[in-house]
């Protein structure tokens, strides 16, 4: 009540003064250019009218008369400006008000977003009906982070995992390669064949520690690293050779054979370390989960603007469910660690960074046991060639 009665008195203020200084204006006008006005008026809009009558002097008589033509275009063009002053007055308003206003629009739309995110709770109790539209932007972008989060929760545990495991797996070969050189110490006198058998297994559990170790170095570099990429014409045929030929070894070992059908003269524009890199990852998966005795093949070939590149292999049919997660980081398929297969579960998600950064794409199937790595790379060839 008080306060409306504050505002009643503020109103009626403001109300007396205008009326006092629409008076003042008018007694300014009328007193002080009253006769300015009237001189600028009567040069202006006035003119000497020949009545046709002679006075008893024999002089004309003329009378004073208002040009109406002149008051005319004068209202016209006063008219004009007048209306032009108002449409500028009217725009400045009203572009301080929509500015105001849409400065109050951002500053509670930015409350209601902080509100929103900072706590869990629906959309419809922070957002009004008229931010319905921005409600659905803001349920989207938090739907993204918090599957992010979660995301990186389960690659941070899965890493967690791995180092654990891994440090737990490290004494068993350490420990057998104490306990064989130990013995082979203590009994210099050891029969040659026992000897030969234990410097067998000592290497062995000495390589299964080295293996280890490099996980562990691999999961560490990876954090570290930023991968940057120098494109250049390559040769992917030549390199797809190459690849299969170094590769003997570890396919030997393994009992696998390589079968080639790839194009010749498949060039795109890449970055031939790192695109090797993708295909050595890709490679060692597939022999690490290939049946022995079996072919891993390859196949490169021009599909409109592109190379697709297929590496398949005969193996467990992976699962549907973990088909899905094979590109993340420091995920294993063999959940084993006492088994050989896998590593750091860097691998295929560091072929995935680079295919990305080449502006290709890599996908995996699976079924009926064999198992398909898809690699598509944009064709390419330095200009003017």
């Amino acid at each position: 009540m008080k306060y409306n009665i504050k505002k009643l008195g503020i109103l009626l203020l403001v109300v007396s003064f205008g009326v006092i200084l629409c008076y003042a204006i008018l007694d300014f006008f009328d007193s002080a250019l009253n006769g300015v006005l009237l001189d600028w008026f009567d040069k202006n809009f006035m003119y000497d009218y020949d009545t046709g009558i002679k006075s008893s002097a024999n002089q004309r008589i003329y009378t004073r008369s208002i040009h109406w033509g002149a008051v005319k275009s004068f209202l016209l063009i006063f008219s004009i400006l007048l209306l032009e002053a108002w449409i500028i007055s009217v725009f400045f308003a009203a572009h301080l008000s929509a500015k105001k206003a849409s400065k109050k629009t951002v500053e509670e739309a930015g409350k209601k977003i902080h509100a929103y995110m900072a706590k869990e709770v629906d959309a419809e109790e922070i957002f009004p009906d008229t931010y319905k539209e921005l409600a659905v932007q803001m349920m989207a972008i938090k739907t993204n982070r918090m599957q992010n989060e979660q995301r990186l929760r389960e690659e941070a545990q899965r890493k967690n995992d791995l180092i654990t495991y891994l440090a737990h797996d490290l004494k068993t070969p350490l420990t057998s390669v104490i306990g064989y050189l130990s013995l082979l110490d203590e009994i210099p006198e050891m029969p040659e064949k026992q000897r030969a058998r234990y410097t067998k297994i000592t290497l062995e559990k000495a390589q299964r520690l080295e293996k280890l170790i490099n996980e562990f170095f691999e999961i560490t570099r990876y954090n570290l690293q930023q991968i940057s990429i120098e494109k250049e014409e390559v040769d992917l045929s030549y390199m797809l050779f190459q690849m299969a030929d170094e590769f003997y070894p570890i396919f030997h070992a393994h009992g696998n054979t390589a079968e080639l059908d790839v194009g010749e003269e498949l060039m795109v524009m890449a970055d031939s370390m790192e695109l090797a890199r993708v295909f050595n990852n890709i490679l060692k998966n597939a022999v690490a989960y290939s049946y022995p005795n079996t072919a891993i093949k390859i196949n490169a070939k021009e599909e409109g603007n592109h190379v697709q590149v297929s590496f398949s292999n005969e193996g467990k049919t992976i699962p549907k469910q973990k088909l899905d997660s094979v590109f993340e980081k420091f995920f294993r398929l063999d959940e084993a660690r006492a088994t050989n297969t896998g590593g750091a579960g860097l691998g295929l998600a560091i072929a995935k960074e680079i295919v990305s950064l080449h502006n290709g794409t890599i996908s995996a199937s699976s079924e009926n046991g064999t198992t398909v790595f898809l690699v598509t790379l944009p064709l390419g060839t330095l200009p003017n060639q």
